[in-house]
């Protein structure tokens, strides 16, 4: 195999299924698999004694494909402690962690299409590789010469226990904050939850159950896990045709919450029913009422703080700081929060309270180091126990916080092209290189260069960020898995501006729609 057609990224692997060089196949997997294990064994022995985990999502082959990296692993001498089944993706992180393994892989393609299929790597933290792991795996799988591969009957690949499993729900139910309200009480929260047949199904009843939410309620056609998605031909939680089942039973069945995971379990949303009509909230929002949550109601360690990326809302950053924490804006890719757990612990300085990502990503605790759709369904199952309780919805405890900080409204517009991802980048870089004065009419106040490292303290990326007069921001940025580029939009307002705060909200995304429309036409005619 051409091993240039593999186009291995600093998060791994994702491609459509088939039999070409470089699609996702078992050729694939083995020549991946062979160039992962080279450099696992360029470490010393004692290194990687512990081996790798390799778990897997519930998508076309991915068993398949699970089961040939394992005998890879175990064909280069190395242990491979392979999931049962399907399981989460932040279990996997956990495993790692669990087992002392050197690196894991997960095959998944998160919430593409079925026709679709990944390999995700991670490293000993339990959170996907970065510098310089992730350059190095790439030689290595360059230079991978003959395959090692072996039965799988191999003792070398080991099933994953359900000590392991229940290890990882134990540190879940560990995090409660208000148990006896959710003891006491979690049976009156009615809650519709659907894993996108998915991997979810295999972990977030049991959690929710454990926490004391037992009126838990699956959405029929989507609680079994099936690679060809029979309801949603995008299995994101983000769409609204993947929430459209849910949103009956949320309806018919008069819920109080419908949480949505994605098929690798690692995103998760939360939509109501509010004065009528179905209500998403989107990552920012959510996560803004957890961290909200968490700040009101545990004891934060002293010296704690907050992850959050570039592109997500700057609500976060003022919540922490308001509070008394310090909060590190990151690179997209929750692995760059993972990076930041290690290194504190490493260092034995800040203390984390709360990841998130604008794209549904969330992370309270640090037994895993990826987003975990486990622990937000049961954080928010709980938040909204909460409220409920005294009367009030996530939509309330939004508005609050709008009240308080102000409103903060983010949108997007996607790019694409018939000439490919080449050419947006080749106009990013014409943008680079000659920067407007205005956008949208409104004066450029600061341009960040992220492929500057000096100048944003960050790895170099291929981002621009803009900061206009009037306080909105606008972020350009390459998709890392498909041909598209997205500019995000960030504006922000005093609440005391309008007549109320569904009046801002109104205001505030019109304008941005319209603004992010002006943008895109300006700079890519």
């Amino acid at each position: 195999m051409d091993r240039s057609t593999i186009k291995f990224g600093t998060a791994g692997l994702r491609e459509v299924m088939g039999p070409e060089p470089g699609q996702m196949n078992i050729e694939t997997i083995q020549v991946v698999t062979q160039g992962l294990a080279d450099y696992i064994k360029s470490f010393s022995r004692e290194e990687w004694a512990g081996g790798v985990v390799v778990c897997h999502d519930s998508r076309i082959n991915s068993r398949l494909f699970a089961e040939e990296t394992a005998k890879v692993f175990a064909g280069n001498g190395i242990v491979a402690h392979l999931t049962a089944d399907l399981r989460p993706t932040p279990f996997a992180s956990f495993a790692i962690r669990q087992y002392k393994c050197i690196a894991g892989v997960n095959i998944t393609a998160s919430h593409n299409p079925k026709e679709y299929n990944g390999y995700k790597v991670y490293w000993s933290d339990g959170a996907q590789v970065v510098y310089p792991h992730d350059e190095e795996i790439i030689k290595a799988i360059r230079n991978a010469k003959t395959i090692k591969t072996t039965l799988l009957d191999s003792p070398l690949i080991h099933t994953i226990d359900k000590a392991c499993e229940e290890a990882y729900l134990t540190a879940i139910y560990n995090l409660r904050i208000n148990s006896l309200l959710d003891i006491e009480s979690g049976k009156d929260l009615k809650i519709i939850y659907s894993p996108l047949n998915g991997a979810g199904i295999t972990m977030i009843p049991r959690a929710l159950e454990m926490w004391g939410f037992t009126n838990v309620h699956l959405v029929e056609e989507q609680k079994t896990p099936d690679g060809t998605f029979p309801t949603t031909p995008y299995p994101n939680p983000e769409t609204p045709e993947a929430l459209a089942l849910g949103i009956r039973d949320l309806r018919e069945k008069n819920g109080d919450v419908l949480l949505v995971s994605d098929p690798d379990s690692d995103r998760l949303s939360a939509t109501i029913i509010y004065k009528g009509a179905p209500r998403r909230l989107s990552g920012n929002e959510l996560g803004s009422i957890m961290l909200n949550y968490l700040i009101a109601n545990t004891k934060p360690p002293k010296n704690w703080a907050t992850v959050t990326t570039i592109v997500s809302s700057p609500l976060i950053k003022l919540i922490t700081e308001k509070a008394g924490g310090t909060c590190f804006e990151v690179l997209t890719g929750f692995k760059y929060i993972g990076e930041k757990i290690h290194e504190w612990e490493e260092a034995k300085s800040y203390k984390f309270l709360f990841g998130m990502e604008e794209s549904l990503g969330f992370l309270y605790g640090t037994h895993a180091r990826d987003k975990d759709a486990t622990i937000a369904a049961c954080l928010s199952s709980e938040i909204t126990l909460s409220l409920k309780m005294e009367g009030k919805t996530l939509i309330d405890a939004l508005y609050e916080i709008f009240k308080k900080f102000g409103i903060y409204r983010e949108g997007q517009s996607v790019l694409s092209s018939p000439q490919g991802l080449e050419h947006l980048v080749a106009t990013l870089d014409k943008i680079r290189k000659s920067p407007p004065k205005t956008l949208a009419g409104i004066p450029i106040l600061k341009i960040e260069d992220y492929l500057n490292s000096e100048e944003t303290g960050l790895p170099s990326s291929n981002v621009l960020a803009f900061s206009l007069k009037d306080g909105s921001k606008y972020i350009l940025r390459p998709s890392g898995t498909e041909p598209k580029l997205k500019i995000y939009g960030h504006i922000f307002s005093e609440s005391s501006a309008f007549p109320s705060i569904e009046a801002g909200i109104t205001t505030l995304d019109k304008k941005i729609k319209i603004r992010l429309a002006q943008i895109k036409e300006e700079l890519f005619p």
